[in-house]
């Protein structure tokens, strides 16, 4: 699940026919759910991918706006395929990267490196843009230079890292802030806000699994693609064949509870990431001689402390000020991976000596913004998911005291993470659903995923989520960094993949490393 900035969004803080020919992939002879067969029954039209050449098959299948409301509005979902390498699938695999708000559109385009090789050789990959995200009727909110203001509001005025202690002005501000980024959602996407929840997206799901043919569901779920695969067997345990749920989600968690948990997952990566640091040669953080992490961390704290009075200078030419709150976000944005730590500590050395750019840089990986370019609808989608699917608290109080209690645990910008979670005191009561209790009652073997320091979705919640699903079957990655399939670990590419291809899975608490 993607995190951003400080106090506004830390918290929130990716062929059978020739192309142009009508497939024969509807769900000939499967009974659909009530009112649904002509979605289910749909020919699929794949054609080829605009100037990508290399075998990738695009289409839209329709789904309705509402389940409960089939006649009416339609929506449409973009799908990409890349069909199996050897010609002879056996069936497809759905792909899910996260987010939520992440392209499953974009994630098959990186199949080459992002799946194995013998995935690729057994399946049709296909991914899907979820409703509401990239080219599947997104839902949009503010403008470029709105959300630049958004995700660049610093709501602390002195310095200070613990924003719990915002002053009624600065709440007040912060309030307002959030208020006009949820009525900018209902002015521009308003009739889809109230269907954003995962229930319709799991939904969604198995009607591409009807019209792709497959009379039972092969997936593989990344971060909040977990919980969207979950409660897909949650709702349809019979069509489970298997489920690789890579980076768990704890499914009884809403948006607050879930940055509290992230305060300090985000912490022991941090930890991780000063200990690796002041073992190198040349440390950024090592300055006027720091030589333990604690001196190192007060570096980095005081580095925070100046950006906020006075923020950092950059070559971007765009306007945005680095300050705390973009700092923070670079930092949450490298703490994903260790593969970005070197790039992290080259920003940091840049930063104390005045210069912002390249935080700027990471901050704006995090939200898929590219120089001169309108941000991806990442950050719109993401919210509006994470509001609709739990009730949240409607009272500014409970943020207030959560970002005291994340203080405790995470000084550095634990107390962001938690007002990061502030929109979703102000969403729609309407667009708000009770949450699903996820079990799964009758479902084939489930693998859940998790890494012991995974920073964004902390390794106790993969152990309640395979503790809750009836036939949940925990394989443990011990390492850092967010998600475990293809970050390194033969053990689990292997373990993973045998069970999609085989559907068998292996001994429950089975450990890689």
């Amino acid at each position: 699940m993607k995190r951003g900035s400080r106090c506004v969004a830390l918290a929130m803080v990716v062929s059978l026919l020739a192309a142009g020919c009508a497939a024969d992939s509807g769900q000939q002879g499967q009974s659909a759910p009530a009112g649904l067969a002509t979605f289910y029954e749909q020919q699929v039209r794949w054609r080829g991918c605009g100037d990508d050449a290399a075998g990738f098959e695009c289409a839209t299948v329709e789904v309705p706006l509402d389940y409960d409301a089939p006649e009416g509005e339609r929506l449409e979902i973009a799908v990409k395929r890349l069909p199996a390498a050897d010609g002879h699938a056996r069936g497809s695999l759905l792909v899910n990267p996260g987010g939520p708000g992440g392209s499953g559109v974009d994630y098959v385009s990186v199949a080459g490196s992002a799946l194995s090789e013998r995935l690729r050789a057994e399946f049709d990959i296909v991914g899907f843009d979820p409703r509401g995200v990239g080219e599947s009727s997104p839902v949009r909110c503010l403008d470029r230079d709105g959300l630049d203001d958004y995700l660049g509001h610093d709501a602390g005025s002195d310095g200070d890292s613990a924003v719990a202690r915002l002053t009624p002005r600065e709440r007040a501000e912060l309030a307002q802030v959030n208020r006009e980024f949820v009525e900018a959602c209902e002015r521009r996407s308003g009739e889809l806000l109230p269907h954003m929840d995962t229930v319709s997206t799991a939904r969604d799901m198995d009607v591409l699994r009807g019209v792709l043919g497959d009379t039972a569901l092969t997936y593989l779920g990344k971060s909040y693609g977990t919980y969207l695969g979950a409660v897909y067997a949650d709702l349809f345990p019979e069509r489970v064949r298997a489920l690789a749920l890579d980076g768990a989600i704890d499914p009884n968690l809403n948006q607050l509870q879930m940055s509290l948990h992230q305060a300090e997952g985000f912490t022991l990566a941090l930890e991780a990431f000063i200990d690796d640091c002041l073992s190198l040669r040349r440390c950024p953080l090592a300055r006027g001689g720091a030589t333990t992490a604690e001196q190192a961390t007060a570096n980095l704290s005081d580095l925070l402390v100046a950006a906020q009075r006075e923020p950092l200078a950059t070559t971007m030419g765009d306007g945005r000020e680095v300050n705390r709150t973009r700092v923070e976000t670079a930092l949450i944005s490298a703490l994903y991976n260790e593969s970005y730590w070197p790039r992290a500590r080259d920003a940091l050395a840049d930063a104390f000596d005045g210069d912002g750019t390249a935080l700027l840089r990471l901050a704006d990986q995090l939200y898929d913004r590219e120089p001169g370019e309108d941000y991806e609808n990442t950050t719109a989608a993401l919210i509006a998911v994470n509001c609709s699917d739990h009730p949240n608290p409607r009272d500014i109080d409970a943020y207030a005291d959560a970002a005291a209690e994340a203080a405790e645990i995470a000084p550095l910008f634990g107390p962001s993470l938690a007002w990061g979670a502030l929109p979703c005191a102000y969403w729609p009561a309407e667009a708000t659903v009770e949450p699903v209790q996820v079990d799964a009652p009758g479902a084939a073997p489930i693998l859940v995923v998790g890494t012991t320091r995974d920073p964004a979705t902390p390794y106790q919640w993969a152990q309640n989520l395979a503790g809750a699903l009836e036939s949940g079957v925990l394989l443990t990655h011990e390492s850092g960094g967010h998600t475990a399939y293809r970050s390194g670990s033969v053990c689990v590419d292997e373990t993973v993949d045998t069970y999609l291809i085989e559907a068998e899975p292996p001994e429950d608490a089975t450990v890689c490393r």
